[in-house]
């Protein structure tokens, strides 16, 4: 513990965002860095505590006090060591975790200005970067080959920890280019493709098959591997089946974002399957981070309003008594898309989509009230009877998706990331991918 006062002097700095004057004219990331003295500054708040919730909340396991120290004692290679010896790709988490391990943080209870670790553990990989920490490693191979599909977060950790351990790995994915939800999901403001990129390469030097555009059909296997991991990801999105939704102008959340980013990469898209906001009243029904980046994209695409509803009630501010420390607390959450210009609103049950000539005008909605039920379980929802039409010439569904079902795979076929769990956090797919490997491993080498 390099400064036990740290805490008590030094307050939370965060790198904060660039000014929305600025950032909604392009694409790129929002979110800014701190010095190198600001960072070791920051770093030296952590408290080292006897148990560090912070590795308790992280699915992945990190150990922030032990790269937290190295990093505010300037040991930058040190700090990257560790924290790369449980994160396999620290510049995707310390840019799009939520950062469960900071809501857990001692100084989060304590004082609520937990150490801002998701941004030390950026700026620790991109040090490692620049400065020629990470470096191609050729390993031994074992003879032994791993089919792995799906190239999104647990598909890209589970070949790369095989790859580490001497498999042969191949890795199919449908789409042209890997990433899964991290390229084609998330927008570039924030997560900048290049950094997807730069890791691709190394995995590519170090020895791992990429075959994209490849869809495979995981009840026929391709033939000549000695294990396979599944990693497809959520493959359906909720839907909303109410009166009108045949009607033009209402598109899965994904199919605005994945088209977005393929446009920034050059692509191209016939004006009848264009997805855009430019010009329109768009209309978000859902209240998680894929609604906000919807928000965001529609933002930067020229949107004359932007409406972002929810059937839940609006969580608490600040604080939240059923969710205490160090639980991941469910309060109200505004993400800089939001501070982008958005009409936010709860409490909506969406009852019928209105149109004109075949295409959306608006959305019929009706309140809502959530009466809690005796046995703690699930809140009742019961219709107002208080309707209203909230125009929209676009509407975006970005409710989650639905749990896969897996047929009876062969002892030889694992299931990793969303495929296994259901739609989660980047951060709980690298875990399953690390949990998948280890499992593979140990099947062949039994």
């Amino acid at each position: 513990m390099g400064d036990p006062k740290a805490f008590l002097n030094i307050p939370r700095q965060e790198a904060g965002y660039r000014p929305i004057s600025e950032r909604i004219t392009d694409y790129s990331q929002v979110e800014q860095t701190l010095n190198t003295n600001s960072r070791k500054l920051q770093a030296s708040r952590c408290m080292d505590c006897g148990v560090p919730f912070c590795h308790w909340a992280c699915p992945i396991g990190n150990k922030q006090p032990e790269w937290q120290d190295a990093l505010y004692k300037g040991k930058w290679k040190k700090a990257y060591e560790i924290l790369s010896s449980t994160c396999d790709f620290p510049e995707f988490t310390g840019r799009i975790c939520p950062a469960l391990c900071e809501k857990s943080c001692v100084l989060k209870l304590s004082c609520d200005q937990p150490v801002t670790i998701r941004e030390n553990e950026a700026a620790i990989v991109e040090a490692a970067f620049r400065e020629g920490y990470i470096q191609v490693q050729t390993p031994r191979r074992n003879g032994k080959s791993v089919a792995v599909i799906g190239a999104g977060p647990a598909g890209l950790v589970t070949a790369n920890q095989l790859n580490q351990k001497g498999y042969t790995v191949t890795l199919f994915d449908k789409d042209e280019a890997p990433g899964g939800l991290l390229r084609f999901g998330i927008p570039n403001f924030k997560l900048d493709k290049n950094v997807i990129d730069r890791r691709m390469k190394i995995l590519a030097a170090e020895g791992i098959r990429f075959e994209m555009g490849v869809e495979v059909d995981v009840h026929h296997l391709p033939k000549g591997f000695d294990a396979y991991c599944i990693c497809t990801g959520p493959p359906v999105a909720r839907d909303l089946s109410i009166p009108g939704r045949e009607l033009k102008g209402i598109h899965f959340a994904l199919e605005m974002l994945a088209q977005q980013n393929r446009t920034l990469e050059g692509q191209t898209f016939a004006k009848d399957k264009l997805v855009n906001a430019k010009g329109k009243k768009v209309l978000v029904i859902g209240g998680g981070d894929t609604g906000s980046d919807c928000i965001g994209t529609s933002v930067r695409q020229g949107a004359t309003s932007v409406t972002q509803i929810e059937i839940m009630p609006k969580p608490p501010v600040g604080h939240n008594p059923a969710t205490p420390w160090p639980q991941w607390p469910v309060v109200f959450k505004t993400t800089s898309s939001h501070e982008e210009g958005c009409t936010r609103r709860w409490c909506l049950a969406s009852n019928q989509f209105l149109g004109k000539d075949g295409k959306v005008t608006g959305v019929e909605v009706e309140e809502v009230e959530w009466t809690p039920t005796a046995d703690g379980g699930r809140p009742t929802m019961k219709p107002t009877g208080k309707k209203e039409v909230i125009e929209a010439d676009l509407v975006l569904l970005a409710m989650g998706f639905l749990k896969p079902e897996q047929p009876k795979f062969p002892e030889n076929v694992f299931v990793a990331g969303d495929a296994d769990t259901g739609a989660s956090l980047v951060v709980r797919a690298m875990a399953g991918g690390r949990a998948a490997a280890a499992k593979i491993d140990d099947y062949l080498t039994k």
